[in-house]
């Protein structure tokens, strides 16, 4: 159900019965002030020119020709031609009534496309750090609602698995398992074995050669080299997934596709540009000049592939991705999930494979980028002694953190249900924080703000939930099993209906644009809409009818299954207590 659609295809027949041009936009929003009726029709003032008319005795004209009888008991002019459009209360009883008993809540799937979302893209050389958190999360959002939305869905988890860095890495691990440790036992600390293998690379002597030799057998293809190589990503790949699991995302093995799973394809790549003329040599590297992205003196953008000594770069590796993805897994539409700093970048890969027929016209190409999470100083967010932050560890102390909040509430939960709400609340109040942001903006990271029951935040939601489902154990009703006719008599249970039957709308944006907070403030702007039914139209109170009971019980229902629906997208455990 999308009423804005719905409204939106009816003004447009209206528009064209009245004479205007047939693709005269049809602007249509909801209204954001009391009295103004639900949504709120624009259209008028841009056809005055058009149809030599004043922009009123359009708007009345719009009121006669529009067929919405069924859907509004109300349209009225207002101002210089806007039309304000009050719903029926009985055509949206009746929509409650039947979303409530669709199991996808009425909200119809897209023309489904192949897409590819490629996101969290650790390097496998260290640990994955609070850098990665961005990218995991939100990708995994916008994976479930295209998901949701009916499209097919691949996951790709472009890991960080090659490069020169590699060399000296497996050349102190081959010297560690020359000592008789185990691979495992090696590497169980990857920041520590970097930085072990930094420190022999930079002071001990013939080490930094070792390692270079390493990368020339490695890149070469030599046997022994790989299989070394193999088990330190195969420990690395590990240390990710715990991670993922951790986090509650649905990344798994089978979604990583390395940097190195493109290298066969490098050289073809580097011919194939050849070919269509695009490459020139500059200084014994292989670049294209991308006149778009030329500066102000007019010099066009260097879009280096392959450097003067025959190496490849990211660049490289990135345009076969992108063949990849269209000619093996027929992806019509790909998202990638990056920070801002690689926004330039993107943008000159998807240039120069537009130039080079990688992508074809109708197919898109969608950068994602997402700004920075910072400290409470407004910088980068640090440890206190101004390392990284290991991904792992800030999770454990989210876990901590709610787990000490909780046990300051007043309960009866047992200490084992203690701990797996604080699992879910800890986990959840770190994602949503995250989330609930435009991606596109930088944004403070806050303990007390994040973990706080009042607010746009998890705990607030989670407990939002709970409340509407322990209406349903007071009242000793399954709440799968309610049904019963919805009269909406009040103000706020009108408010709540016109709010839950809005879900698509936020969904289809998040699906177009990659955008969760849209979804986070819907659902936000729900669990507070029925705070207020709920304060004002009583439900259990002592003297209420029984068919008023049930009627309000019937959108506490809707409302707690759209919170759940909602909360599952954005990857937000919810529970029956807390």
């Amino acid at each position: 159900m999308n009423i804005q659609a719905l409204l939106v295809e009816r003004f447009q027949k209206a528009m064209i019965d009245i004479g205007a041009p047939a693709d005269a936009p049809a602007p249509l929003t909801r209204s954001t002030k009391a009295g103004f009726g639900d949504y709120q029709f624009n259209g008028a003032m841009a056809l005055a020119k058009s149809l030599k008319q004043k922009p009123r005795d359009i708007a009345e004209k719009l009121v006669e020709a529009v067929d919405v009888n069924d859907v509004a008991e109300k349209l009225e002019v207002a101002g210089p031609g806007f039309i304000n459009i009050h719903l029926s209360a009985q055509w949206l009883a009746k929509q409650v009534e039947q979303t409530l008993a669709d199991e996808r809540l009425n909200v119809d799937t897209q023309t489904t496309q192949t897409m590819v979302v490629d996101y969290s893209s650790p390097n496998l050389a260290k640990e994955m750090h609070v850098g990665h958190l961005r990218s995991t999360i939100i990708g995994d959002s916008v994976a479930k609602v295209l998901e949701f939305m009916g499209h097919t869905v691949l996951r790709q988890n472009h890991m960080g698995d090659w490069g020169t860095q590699f060399g000296m890495l497996l050349a102190h691990l081959n010297d560690k398992l020359a000592h008789d440790e185990v691979a495992e036992t090696a590497l169980s600390d990857l920041e520590d074995f970097y930085r072990e293998a930094k420190v022999r690379f930079d002071n001990e002597d013939g080490f930094a050669d070792r390692a270079r030799d390493y990368v020339v057998k490695l890149q070469g293809g030599d046997t022994d080299c790989l299989a070394l190589w193999q088990q330190f990503i195969d420990v690395s790949i590990t240390h990710s997934q715990d991670v993922y699991d951790k986090l509650g995302v649905s990344l798994t093995r089978e979604h990583v596709m390395g940097e190195s799973a493109y290298n066969p394809d490098l050289p073809s790549v580097i011919s194939d540009l050849k070919d269509k003329g695009l490459l020139v040599e500059d200084q014994g590297a292989q670049v294209v000049f991308i006149d778009e992205l030329a500066d102000k003196e007019g010099k066009p953008a260097a879009y280096i592939l392959q450097k003067s000594g025959g190496g490849y770069l990211y660049s490289t590796t990135d345009q076969a991705a992108i063949r990849y993805r269209r000619e093996k897994l027929g992806a019509t539409r790909t998202l990638i999930f990056t920070d801002a700093r690689q926004a330039l970048h993107f943008k000159q890969t998807e240039l120069v494979a537009r130039k080079a027929d990688f992508i074809a016209d109708n197919e898109v190409y969608q950068h994602c980028p997402f700004g920075m999470m910072l400290g409470k100083d407004g910088k980068p967010f640090k440890t206190r002694s101004g390392g990284t932050v290991k991904l792992v560890e800030l999770l454990d102390e989210a876990i901590e953190r709610a787990e000490k909040l909780i046990s300051e509430r007043d309960s009866d939960i047992s200490d084992e249900e203690r701990q797996d709400i604080a699992v879910k609340v800890g986990i959840s109040a770190v994602k949503y924080a995250d989330l609930s942001k435009n991606r596109t903006t930088d944004y403070i990271f806050d303990w007390d703000t994040m973990l706080s029951f009042e607010g746009n935040t998890a705990p607030y939601l989670q407990y939002a939930y709970t409340r509407v489902k322990s209406i349903f154990r007071k009242a000793n009703v399954d709440i799968e099993a309610i049904n019963a006719d919805v009269v909406i008599a009040e103000s706020q249970e009108k408010a709540l209906a016109v709010k839950l039957l809005q879900y698509q709308e936020p969904i289809m944006q998040v699906a177009s644009d990659a955008t969760p907070h849209v979804l986070c403030t819907y659902i936000y702007e729900l669990a507070s809409l029925f705070m207020s039914f709920y304060e004002a139209c009583p439900i259990l109170k002592d003297g209420i009818d029984a068919e008023v009971r049930d009627s309000r019980l019937m959108l506490a229902a809707l409302t707690a299954k759209t919170l759940k629906s909602g909360l599952d997208l954005l990857g937000i455990d919810t529970m029956e207590k807390m």
